[in-house]
């Protein structure tokens, strides 16, 4: 195409709509909103609990007919449509303008405590360049007699996570006072945010280059270290050993398609609106496939140093126990030091168990076995918070390595902030409600502001217990929903052969049956036993949560406790508010049709034609 193309005097609107540098920076901006902090800490513990190797045989098949099939819908969509997440379903038909709002809802409810998730980060990030790191020893009491009774009674790593950085409270409906140190680094995490989405894709494609790129520099760093650590290769045969009877449990399926929905980042609004600013006439089939493929193999690849380092920490842990065994031994037999190695520990017991059996049972001696402590299976923020952080505390260099690896997060949930701002941002810009003498730095500032203000909720002392619902409620159901109605919308609202007709025209290439069968039936179907399956598993346990609480009497041990019924609501309210945009709004055209039955000024959807509708551009020579 060339630069002096003149635009239509009908159409000028395409004329002042931003475009990216290049397809690199497009192709990046996607990966980078999709690749994020559950391809780090979901996924390994996923294929973990799930039976190592033999999860990847449900994830990959979910990956076919679920995860590949929707992006490309979606890619598809911004890039023929030329519009964010609402304008485009407005366009394909006002009945689906909901499925525009819900999207915009979630993406709006996500980027509140997501970016609260990269305060925590950005807070260790800070307390990475103290030596010793401030999680690896335990402070004194207030008597300075002794150490502090919390810290002692469970761990360093658990005491500054929940004392020292969110000084949590043992019930959800104690709120306690905002935390200055949090507030402090909320508002530095939104105006980074606002800094690099200040003119929407025009300064996120910039920073795009350091923040999806970046991350794959210390995974590659951690990846190398990790395997000359010992214990690496125990972690990684612990990871990857299939165990194919887990196929036969059905929540490993379920989950398997949930991690593939969640992780390509579907349904926000985000991937429509990156796409948008695409030419009309670009490869967007190779562009979902090359996407999806970058995010499930980073997330393989992450698995890696990941589980070498927890491989470590397992084998330093079983050490340990075999040590303290060893010594208590050595002392209660006055034998003589390092005749008991941990190589021969296992033979030194036996022969005194058939010796002495009195004696040894009066030692109560702990049970080392490395397989109990490679059982520790967590995933979330107690990954990289207490567990990833104690496995760095072991580690020579721990200070570089701490500094690394929060560098590394921030990078992951940076680039996945931009999509969602943007899901958010694009929308806005588009909508008539909103003058366009506003310049964008002053709409995303006030974007930015309003989320901080509103997110200052979650640096209250209970704050972690409602980011926790947010992410259990707010970002996951209603995606499901949404996604849903989408791929309805396209294939039997806008008909799949029209859909099919405007891919062709943007490719070159008919969708070839894969595509049509599974945005057809495979798809949907997919998605709505997923919902059902998803939405029994809720109704059959009643929600809790694991609290906090010192003064329990199984401490350390968390205490599991049942929400509040006002707390309930308010999950339902999180839940159902973005879901029932979409009859809301389909209602509200219908009826203001009924009411304006004679005016002919409603088109119906099929009026509508992509390339009709960029009838402006060429085709960019091959």
């Amino acid at each position: 195409m060339s630069k002096d193309l003149s635009v239509p005097p009908e159409i000028p609107k395409e004329d002042g709509r931003p475009k990216w540098d290049n397809k690199f920076q497009y192709i990046l901006s996607c990966i980078g909103f999709a690749v994020g902090l559950g391809n780090v800490w979901r996924f390994p513990y996923l294929c973990q609990i799930h039976g190592g190797g033999a999860f990847l045989i449900p994830y990959f098949i979910a990956l076919l007919f679920e995860g590949i099939p929707l992006l490309h819908l979606e890619l598809a969509l911004g890039q023929c449509l030329r519009k964010g997440s609402i304008g485009a379903w407005n366009t394909i038909s006002p009945y689906l303008g909901g499925v525009g709002v819900g999207s915009w809802m979630v993406s709006v409810l996500v980027s509140l405590y997501y970016n609260t998730v990269l305060t925590w980060v950005m807070w260790y990030f800070i307390n990475s360049f103290q030596e010793p790191l401030p999680w690896s020893v335990c402070p004194l009491n207030e008597n300075r007699t002794g150490l502090n009774e919390e810290c002692y009674e469970s761990t360093a790593v658990n005491y500054f996570w929940y004392r020292k950085t969110l000084n949590i409270t043992p019930d959800v409906t104690e709120s306690g006072t905002l935390q200055w140190w949090l507030i402090l680094c909320l508002a530095a995490c939104w105006a980074i945010v606002y800094l690099c989405t200040i003119r929407g894709i025009e300064t996120t494609g910039k920073a795009i280059y350091v923040t999806a790129i970046f991350p794959y520099l210390v995974l590659t760093i951690f990846l190398i270290h990790g395997l000359t650590l010992p214990g690496a290769t125990d972690g990684l045969t612990y990871l990857f050993t299939p165990n194919l009877n887990t196929l036969k449990n059905p929540r490993v399926w379920l989950d398997a398609a949930t991690q593939i929905f969640f992780s390509l980042s579907l349904a926000f609004g985000g991937l429509i609106a990156f796409s948008s600013y695409n030419p009309p006439k670009n490869d967007c089939e190779k562009d979902a496939v090359t996407v999806a493929i970058v995010n499930s193999m980073t997330s393989l690849y992450a698995s890696i140093p990941v589980f070498s380092i927890l491989g470590f920490k397992a084998t330093t842990g079983y050490w340990d126990c075999l040590d303290r065994n060893i010594i208590s031994i050595i002392n209660e037999f006055d034998l003589p030091e390092e005749s008991i190695m941990r190589q021969n520990y296992t033979a030194w017991i036996s022969s005194l168990n058939s010796s002495y059996p009195e004696k040894i049972a009066g030692l109560k001696l702990k049970s080392c076995d490395l397989q109990e402590f490679l059982d520790q299976s967590v995933s979330g923020t107690g990954l990289a918070f207490i567990i990833f952080t104690q496995a760095i505390i072991l580690m020579p260099g721990s200070q570089a390595w701490a500094i690394l690896f929060f560098i590394m997060l921030f990078s992951l949930g940076l680039s996945s902030m931009f999509g969602n701002i943007e899901g958010v941002f694009t929308p806005l810009l588009e909508l008539q409600i909103i003058s366009k003498s506003i310049p964008k730095e002053l709409l995303s500032g006030i974007i930015c502001l309003i989320c901080f203000l509103i997110a200052l909720c979650f640096t209250l002392r209970s704050g972690s217990y409602w980011i926790d619902i947010f992410d259990s409620y707010a970002g996951s159901l209603p995606l499901l929903v949404i996604a849903f109605f989408e791929v309805i919308g396209v294939a039997y609202v806008y008909k799949i052969k029209r859909f099919s007709k405007d891919v062709k025209w943007m490719t070159g290439r008919k969708p070839n049956l894969y595509w049509q069968i599974t945005w057809t039936f495979i798809s949907p179907l997919l998605l709505l036993i997923v919902f059902v399956a998803f939405v029994t598993l809720q109704i059959q346990k009643p929600p809790s949560y694991a609290a906090w609480n010192p003064k329990y009497e199984g401490f350390p041990m968390k205490e599991e406790k049942v929400y509040p019924l006002w707390v309930l609501a308010i999950c339902v309210l999180l839940a159902v508010l973005p879901c029932v945009c979409v009859p809301l709004v389909a209602l509200f055209h219908l009826i203001k049709r009924m009411c304006r039955s004679k005016d002919p000024s409603f088109v119906p959807p099929e009026v509508f034609s992509c390339q009709g509708a960029n009838s402006n551009f060429s085709h960019p020579k091959e």
